[in-house]
């Protein structure tokens, strides 16, 4: 140690090794789980003072953004209709549960067989605690909530190509690779391979925070035994009375550890939409936008396809087919708030200008899959001890998520079979439902065999085949904002869209509710000050 007073570490090496050993574990996961959201600018309540006696407004769709238009817009005292291509509210924020009927683009029909009480959420399944305009209608409505769990350091990372494809836990894989990459920047340190810049009592701080943070001796090495095993677990556990003494795990071998890039799953739960505290609402995610149906229920008509829009200087027609009788429909009303998903918008005569029918059209839609399995018993729980949390694997299946619900129970449950992204849920997508289930049986078994046995029925939501959105999110890109974004947000003449593809938080909820507020409080202003 004595070396070090006369030769200090340079910052911007000691960032360059760190960055070389760590860089890869501490990228963002981005589109792969979705933590690209802005932060929400939720600040509490709109008020909308004013409104003209009599106005007429249209809000076309029933998800989470018409919802909040029209609970809004009446309550300001504008005279709303809403116009709703499904025969339920919620759009995207939907469940699915047994008795339920799903009939996607290509004809296949799905008909749910859980059990009470069970359910899949095949849109949004979780509410990070900064997504404020979501959790305000919960409490507004008294839609009660409860803990999400992001990450479990019980469930599993797995790759078919490390570690003979055997699934590893967790919390083996954090602390032994947090531990290897201590001991060599401690190493680093003691043989001065770090010049210049850092101090000695710099130094002797970071050898501190390095034996801390990776669980190293107090020589600098990362060994098995008591102080790793408290972090990844015994291979035998604390006993009482004359039960054995608890020993220690064996740790992970560093270099296929490395190779294995189970690493890249660690920093799941730093970013920010999925850091702890997460909520989902009790009973499914569909409780808020019923409870916002429940407001505005006399308002609402099911079953209306959207066929045209038409404007004049006067006021809005939108022209819809009754899906259940195939009869034709007009409705009139002096200002239009339109949430349709621009897939389906895009498909649609709407009497706009230039610049927003170029936006329209401009933006593509991402596709994802969810597929929900019940099986008899919650055997992650009984014969593995995962309560909630999720187990990622490199199979296309991607996710397998556990239910954060029922902890403890007997009888059936239903878990996240697979939670898929990109070409592989294409892929996914093109097959007929009972395959898909069947997919995710045969891969979700490498990692818990005890699907054979205990598969009972499913549930596969394809989002590229869904007839409400023909697709999942609005996937925009950095050049097609700044080509389009602005125009797609301005009100055009007597129409304003809103919805998650109208703002900078696509694929959640709260991009819907801050884009309907936004859009709401500009109509607003333009009714009233004409």
């Amino acid at each position: 140690m004595s070396r070090m007073t006369t030769n200090a570490m340079s910052r911007r090496h000691l960032l360059t090794l760190i960055g070389k050993n760590l860089g890869a574990a501490a990228m963002m996961q981005g589109m792969g789980t979705l933590g690209f959201a802005a932060t929400s600018t939720y600040a509490g309540p709109i008020r909308l003072d004013g409104a003209p006696k009599g106005t007429r407004i249209l809000v076309l769709g029933a998800g989470m953004a018409g919802l909040v238009a029209a609970f809004e817009l009446r309550h300001a005292g504008y005279h709303v209709q809403v116009l709703e291509y499904n025969n339920r509210a919620g759009g995207r924020a939907w469940t699915v549960r047994g008795g339920d009927r799903y009939t996607e683009l290509g004809g296949a029909t799905q008909s749910c067989e859980f059990a009470d009480g069970l359910y899949l959420n095949p849109g949004p399944w979780r509410i990070p605690y900064h997504h404020q305009g979501v959790l305000d209608y919960a409490k507004r409505l008294k839609v009660p909530l409860e803990p999400f769990i992001q990450v479990n350091y019980n469930a599993y990372l797995h790759s078919t190509e490390a570690f003979d494809g055997k699934p590893q836990r967790f919390r083996a894989v954090q602390t032994d690779y947090q531990g290897y990459i201590a001991e060599l920047l401690s190493k680093a340190i003691r043989k001065n391979a770090l010049d210049d810049a850092l101090s000695s009592e710099d130094a002797h701080l970071l050898l501190e925070s390095l034996r801390q943070w990776g669980a190293l001796g107090r020589d600098g090495s990362y060994q098995a035994g008591q102080r790793s095993s408290e972090r990844r677990g015994f291979a035998t556990a604390d006993g009482g009375g004359l039960m054995p003494d608890a020993v220690p795990s064996n740790l992970l071998p560093r270099d296929p550890l490395l190779a294995s890039r189970l690493w890249h799953w660690l920093s799941s739960g730093n970013e920010q939409d999925f850091q702890s505290s997460i909520f989902q609402p009790v009973g499914g995610m569909d409780r808020i936008a019923h409870a916002l149906y429940s407001q505005v229920a006399s308002a609402v008509t099911f079953n209306a396809r959207v066929t045209a829009i038409v404007q004049d200087e006067h006021g809005v027609t939108v022209r819809y087919t009754d899906t259940t009788t195939r009869t034709e429909r007009n409705a009139h009303a002096d200002w239009l708030v339109c949430t349709i998903p621009l897939s389906i918008l895009s498909q649609i005569d709407i009497a706009v200008g230039p610049t927003m029918r170029a936006a329209i059209d401009a933006v593509p839609y991402e596709t994802s899959v969810k597929i929900g399995l019940q099986f008899g018993r919650r055997f992650w729980e009984e014969d593995e001890q995962i309560y909630g949390g999720i187990t990622y694997t490199n199979l296309p299946i991607s996710t397998i998520g556990y239910p954060a619900t029922g902890y403890g129970s007997t009888g059936p449950a239903v878990l996240l079979g697979a939670y898929m992204w990109g070409p592989a849920s294409y892929e996914m997508g093109a097959l007929p439902p009972a395959e898909r289930i069947a997919v995710a049986l045969s891969q979700g078994s490498q990692i818990h065999p005890q699907y054979a046995r205990e598969y009972q029925n499913g549930f596969a939501m394809s989002w590229s085949r869904s007839p409400f959105t023909n697709g999942c999110f609005a996937a925009w890109t950095d050049a097609l904002r700044e080509a389009h974004y602005a125009n797609l947000c301005q009100i055009d003449g007597r129409i304003v869209l809103a919805g998650e593809h109208a703002s900078h938080i696509p694929a959640w909820q709260e991009g819907a509710v801050l884009s309907s507020l936004d859009a709401i409080t500009r109509l607003h202003r333009r009714i009233v000050n004409g």
